[in-house]
């Protein structure tokens, strides 16, 4: 069995983590969620609600609940990151789950393209934009997300807390009792497994270097995934 990645992974920050210039002001307005401080910008607003349009609820409070563990341990790291970057992916890091963004990649990438999309859309730089793809991107792979900039890896590591319950323990207790309350699970590793289920079994070539693998090979009938052994040996070269 793997070990759960910790909030220790996440170091105090990493070159390339900062607001950028198009970022909110220094002090921007906050809101409180579930008795957690977020921002309050329109960019922010603007992510909620589309979320909120396109997600089904079990899966639109995974990505609240997400998103305030996020913040959560933001604080605890007590280095500075991209308040809106981070909302931005972890409340989009499942658009790829979501009909109107159906497509032949890999569900995290589908999702990274779509968020950029919607990032760029509201005049977000490109450096942010970036920041936005490479988090959800990366939402699933905390072996590498988690040594990447700050705001990339507190993505990995909040939507972990909600998916595994990786760095449960740094979260308040508390504040899980009102995470939870607020945004109720809602069924959510019944049709979360199904909703990857069905990817591995309609698209399974989008599956095979991810975690839906894992789905596949446990839950899809007649599903078998390539060997990357086989794919050495079987190169067409003599050695």
């Amino acid at each position: 069995m793997w070990a759960s990645p910790s909030l220790d992974e996440v170091p105090a920050a990493r070159p390339g983590s900062s607001v950028a210039a198009d970022g909110p002001a220094s002090r921007p307005s906050t809101r409180t969620i579930a008795g957690v401080r977020v921002p309050d910008t329109p960019l922010v607003s603007r992510a909620l609600r589309y979320a909120g349009t396109h997600l089904e609820p079990y899966l639109f409070n995974h990505a609240v609940r997400s998103w305030l563990f996020a913040v959560l341990l933001g604080k605890q790291t007590g280095a500075p990151y991209d308040g809106e970057v981070l909302a931005v992916a972890t409340l989009l890091h499942d658009l790829g789950l979501a009909p109107a963004f159906d497509g032949p990649l890999r569900f995290e990438v589908e999702g990274a393209n779509a968020a950029r999309k919607f990032t760029r859309g509201q005049g977000v730089g490109e450096d942010r934009c970036r920041l936005v793809w490479d988090s959800i991107a990366l939402s699933s792979t905390p072996s590498i997300g988690l040594y990447k900039e700050i705001e990339v890896a507190l993505c990995v590591l909040g939507v972990g807390v909600d998916w595994g319950g990786w760095a449960h323990e740094a979260i308040p207790t508390e504040s899980m009792h009102g995470i939870l309350q607020e945004f109720p699970r809602l069924g959510m590793k019944h049709y979360l497994a199904h909703a990857i289920c069905r990817i591995a079994e309609r698209r399974p070539q989008a599956t095979y270097d991810g975690h839906a693998r894992d789905f596949g090979e446990r839950f899809v009938p007649g599903y078998r995934a390539p060997s990357m052994v086989d794919a050495l040996f079987e190169a067409p070269f003599e050695e």
